[in-house]
């Protein structure tokens, strides 16, 4: 009997959620095979089985939170369709019609009436008790075509269509005290959802965090972009985004202002002599910050590959934890989603997060007499005022804006 123990995952992380067991008790499976996936602080990781058998017992169920080193689960060494679900005897099957049918009967009589494992639980596939928490339902009131009576997810399902009605005003009393006709539907946050809000609160109760704006105008970029696009495309299999020239800009002036690329540790002050810079990514499950390592040695197709790359690991949940770890600083763009302008929240240890947001032609003055419209973008950069003062702050704002004004320059700064 082989247990199945929650792995150590990061030096940070001490505990998860069973998101959902990709195996039910009774499947057989092999060594390596995916048993169950596990929700982190940051990310979600897949299980593996260590040995191959029966995946005999099922001690967690989805939703429930787990410690690193907890037992979760048992395998058995043994073939699929061992001896608690093998099928009948022969000699059962050639006993007198008028002995097997009474205990056949009086068997499934007892798994309608109690469908119960030996420590009194219902029995129930880790989906069906995830769903039925969920639908507020008791799993000892559902009834299941399973010989042995154990609820699945569909039983679930299928009793709250048929049953919803009755037992609403059950489940939903507590709600409508609450709110007296007024529909509501609860849901429980995420594991990294409930980490995103505490982490963002933490933040704000311990830097003294201070925003200032600017704003850049992004004709001369645009204009490259226009000029570069296909041949960048041909030559490096990438198209030549935005992102590169603020990751360009943002190394440029962290050299220059090296106080937003540190952090506070006790009483001291951690200069990081690197620059691994996050980028923002919204993904289904809330967002994360993948890091885009020593971008001050990576080219512009180097930096576009690489952003194009974590973004798409985030998207499809597939991010590491190294992947997510030990940014210095961060840019997230909130212009993808049409904001005009916001005040970003730091990404704590960070001292320093820049803000993007949509580019939108406004008329400008180009002299006393002349007005243009031109391709305008707010930025914002919020800091911890602790160690960075406002001169700083605003000069490293101005230091972005000219660089991407005469991106001409971003290849001089190397």
């Amino acid at each position: 009997m082989a247990e199945i123990k929650v792995p150590e995952l990061a030096e940070s992380i001490s505990e998860g959620t069973i998101a959902q067991w990709l195996k039910q008790p009774g499947d057989y499976v092999e060594q390596g095979e995916y048993l169950l996936e596990l929700e982190t602080d940051k990310v979600n990781v897949e299980l593996t089985a260590e040995e191959s058998g029966v995946l005999k017992e099922v001690l967690k169920d989805s939703g429930d939170t787990v410690q690193v080193g907890e037992v979760i689960g048992t395998i058995a060494a043994g073939e699929a369709g061992g001896s608690e679900s093998a099928a009948p005897a022969p000699e059962q099957e050639s006993a007198p019609a008028s002995k097997e049918e009474p205990a056949a009967a009086q068997k499934e009589e007892a798994v309608k009436e109690e469908p119960k494992s030996g420590n009194g639980r219902t029995i129930a596939s880790p989906a069906a008790r995830k769903l039925a928490r969920e639908k507020g339902l008791d799993l000892s009131e559902i009834p299941t075509v399973d010989p042995l009576g154990r609820v699945r997810k569909q039983d679930v399902a299928s009793y709250q269509k048929n049953e919803a009605p009755a037992s609403a005003p059950k489940a939903n009393a507590a709600v409508q005290n609450e709110q007296p006709g007024k529909p509501i539907e609860r849901e429980r946050m995420s594991r990294r959802r409930q980490t995103i809000a505490k982490r963002l609160v933490e933040v704000q109760q311990t830097a003294a965090m201070l925003t200032t704006f600017n704003e850049v105008d992004m004709t001369a970029v645009m204009d490259l972009r226009k000029r570069r696009k296909d041949a960048f495309l041909e030559q490096n299999d990438v198209k030549l985004g935005f992102m590169s020239f603020f990751t360009k800009a943002v190394v440029a002036a962290l050299k220059k202002y090296p106080l937003l690329n540190a952090e506070i540790q006790g009483d001291e002050l951690v200069l990081k002599k690197f620059y691994d810079i996050g980028i923002a990514v919204a993904a289904n499950e809330g967002l994360v910050v993948p890091v885009v390592r020593d971008a001050d040695r990576l080219s512009f197709a180097g930096i576009e590959k690489e952003i194009g790359h974590l973004a798409k690991k985030a998207r499809d949940n597939k991010l590491s934890l190294n992947e997510l770890q030990g940014g210095s600083f961060t840019i997230t763009n909130g212009g993808t989603f049409g904001s005009l302008l916001s005040t970003p929240i730091l990404n704590s240890p960070q001292v320093g997060i820049l803000g993007m947001h949509k580019i939108q032609l406004r008329p400008v003055a180009i002299d006393e007499e002349r007005f243009e419209n031109r391709p305008m973008m707010y930025l914002a950069l919020s800091y911890d005022h602790r160690i960075v003062d406002g001169k700083e702050a605003v000069g490293f704002l101005v230091t972005i804006k000219n660089l991407l004004e005469d991106p001409e320059q971003l290849l001089l700064e190397g």
